[in-house]
């Protein structure tokens, strides 16, 4: 991507704290009107990298540019940012944490959506985890920014709420600006445009859920007696998983998964199909970092 379309860069960016790396020379990019998504399971590194990212903490080595610039006051006026922890002063009521924003801002405070302004004068401690994250969405969206970072922005919510902020992400991408995401949700990876993968601090894949998964295969074991098999399997040693009453191998040969059915003596029928974006995670997470 050109440097003139790029919101923020990071370039082969290590942080460590002591002997433990945390990110782990990665490379990455956000541009105008993309959604990425940074993917992985927690302690991947995915929220040291967001702190690098935003000029929070410094790179061990590496170097970082957001708006071109090394990370800043002012490069950080201009994008919006909801933390895992949503920001907001708990003890506050929410009027007063959206006014508390606009005089940083130096923006008049966001119209609030009905939910929110019926609650306006209760602690944000009251109102329920959904409302909270609406309202820290709210906030960060008020001063118009060029660029959103949202770390684990649906951790914790239910379903209609975790749909509604989704639509709020859609709905800025649409109007050019650039969303960096993080979650540990592999369903929402199809909500992205470009995803990177982040294993043990290192950015192992990226690209749409498609070149991420590439020809990775996994067996499907199609058997009335789905329970008895998944016990089986499992007591084999193999990688073994259930999707409903669906039971799943991941990078396992289909007659090994054969071989030990048969001990078993579990009558079933074994296929390949394509493996999930959280099947090719589980692998790469169980191969052996180089060293």
């Amino acid at each position: 991507m050109p440097d003139h379309d790029v919101l923020l860069r990071a370039h082969q960016v290590t942080k460590r704290f002591g002997s433990f790396t945390a990110v782990d020379t990665v490379t990455m990019s956000v541009g105008p009107g993309e959604i990425v998504g940074l993917l992985g399971a927690n302690g991947a590194g995915k929220t040291t990298l967001i702190r690098v990212l935003l000029g929070l903490t410094t790179p061990t080595t590496g170097t970082v540019n957001a708006f071109g610039r090394v990370p800043d006051r002012a490069s950080r006026s201009r994008l919006g940012y909801v933390p895992q922890g949503l920001g907001l002063w708990q003890s506050l009521t929410v009027a007063e944490n959206t006014a508390f924003a606009a005089a940083a801002f130096q923006t008049p405070p966001p119209t609030l959506e009905p939910a929110l302004a019926a609650v306006s004068n209760q602690p944000v401690s009251a109102i329920g985890l959904g409302l909270q994250r609406r309202l820290a969405f709210a906030i960060a969206l008020a001063h118009r920014p060029e660029l959103l970072v949202l770390d684990e922005p649906t951790s914790g919510v239910d379903p209609l709420s975790r749909a509604r902020l989704w639509d709020a992400v859609h709905d800025q991408a649409d109007h050019h600006t650039g969303v960096l995401v993080t979650t540990h949700y592999m369903q929402e990876a199809q909500q992205c445009d470009r995803l990177i993968l982040m294993s043990r601090g290192r950015a192992v894949a990226s690209g749409t859920e498609r070149d991420i998964i590439g020809d990775t295969r996994a067996c499907e074991v199609d058997t009335p007696h789905w329970a008895e098999a998944f016990a089986a399997l499992d007591r084999a040693g193999l990688p073994v998983t259930l999707a409903g009453r669906r039971v799943r191998l991941a990078d396992t040969p289909p007659d090994t998964v054969r071989d030990a059915l048969t001990t078993a003596k579990i009558s079933a029928h074994v296929h390949e199909v394509t493996a999930t974006l959280e099947e090719k995670m589980t692998i790469i997470d169980r191969t052996p970092t180089p060293h």
